[in-house]
């Protein structure tokens, strides 16, 4: 059998991120003389993480439309045959087995190359509500991965597969406990727990949720996980090296070992973007979802309804944040028989091996191997 060469682009945010990655961790994984080529956008965050795990990546000059501001779009569109035109060029000269698309800017123009050089292509589509893109792609995708069911109303029918969403490495096989989770970041392991992420960059009304409260927090004898982002950070730290509740909290720009934050808490705070979900699924954690109202097609909210109608996680309108979250961790974090439903509730959504589920799919798309790997498993 020939060795395999795939591309996959996907960027702009980690929650297309990590899936990317995952999905090329389990293709190598099963063939180790697989080739690679990620593409992505330009100055986004994937041509810095994407080298950092071990794969090539090439960008395009693409970016999002301004949805605000309509007139600024023609040098969007400008940028977008570009890329077109550069895709085209990187396709033929990597020559694929298969393109995957996992989201962002760059899957756009790449997914539609390959359609249109009669490659096969794969979607794999995150959120409970699919966007513009993807529903225009999948008319000329071969398959389309989802991770929430009754997405017929968006895809035909016989292009879905249910997958899950793929998740870090790390977390797919955490076995981390919570003792040692909690002497990881300093804290007291007879206190409840409450981790609170609002993404890479931080979330302003998340941050000021929690940062209004500190005493009240440290009162109730509630101690946090704090990933604040980046844009944050400086100022909650000079603030907490002033305030008394500063020996409750453990407070960074950002947390790269995930699996010990998830093992340590009891209640977690997240916004509600795809791979969050995936990974609180997974983990089986009690969480208020406070979903980014600064999303296309408002999809974090949706993402937060699916798993709130299934009483598996309690949700916060952004708006209320700053005013009601530290109320809402006070109100749940002591209340032992709801963090039990609640775990039990999201646990039972969660999907586990999703990226070797993607690669069986991805297998099926080229004549090159018929998969019996999953079966002996």
């Amino acid at each position: 059998m020939s060795e395999y060469k795939i591309i996959i682009s996907g960027g702009g945010t980690g929650g297309h991120i990590f899936p990317a990655i995952a999905i090329a961790d389990a293709f190598v994984e099963r063939h180790p003389d697989t080739q690679i080529l990620f593409v992505g956008a330009d100055n986004r965050m994937e041509m810095e993480r994407v080298p950092r795990a071990g794969y090539k990546i090439v960008g395009l000059p693409v970016s999002g439309f301004d949805r605000r501001r309509l007139h600024k779009n023609f040098a969007v569109i400008m940028r977008f045959l570009k890329s077109l035109r550069i895709a085209k060029r990187i396709i033929r000269d990597f020559a694929p087995d298969i393109v995957v698309g996992t989201g962002g800017y760059a899957s756009a123009p790449t997914l539609w190359a390959a359609s249109s050089l009669k490659i096969p292509t794969l979607i794999q589509e995150q959120n409970s509500y699919a966007g513009i893109t993807n529903k225009l792609l999948a008319r000329r995708a071969s398959t389309i991965c989802v991770a929430y069911e009754d997405m017929e109303k968006y895809f035909p029918e016989n292009k879905i597969v249910f997958t899950g969403n793929p998740v870090r490495k790390e977390l797919e096989s955490c076995r981390i406990d919570r003792m040692s989770a909690i002497s990881h970041f300093g804290l007291k392991p007879y206190l409840k727990t409450v981790l609170v992420i609002g993404g890479s960059l931080g979330a302003r009304s998340i941050n000021d949720g929690i940062r209004n409260r500190l005493k009240q927090l440290a009162e109730a004898k509630v101690q946090v996980i704090w990933q604040t982002g980046k844009n944050y950070y400086a100022n909650i730290k000079r603030e907490l090296e002033q305030s008394e509740a500063k020996e409750f909290i453990y407070c960074a720009d950002f947390i790269a070992e995930m699996e010990y934050a998830y093992a340590a808490a009891d209640l977690v705070v997240s916004r509600a973007g795809a791979g969050s979900i995936s990974e609180l699924c997974l983990q089986g954690k009690p969480s208020i979802l406070v979903p980014s109202p600064n999303v296309a097609e408002d999809h974090q909210t949706k993402n937060a309804n699916a798993v709130a109608e299934h009483n598996a996680a309690i949700m916060l309108a952004d708006k209320y944040a700053d005013i009601h979250l530290t109320d809402s961790i006070l109100k749940h974090i002591h209340n032992n028989s709801l963090l039990e439903m609640l775990r039990n509730n999201i646990h039972s959504m969660g999907v586990s091996k999703s990226a070797k589920l993607i690669v069986n799919e991805m297998e099926k798309l080229t004549d090159k191997t018929v998969d019996v790997w999953m079966q002996k498993q």
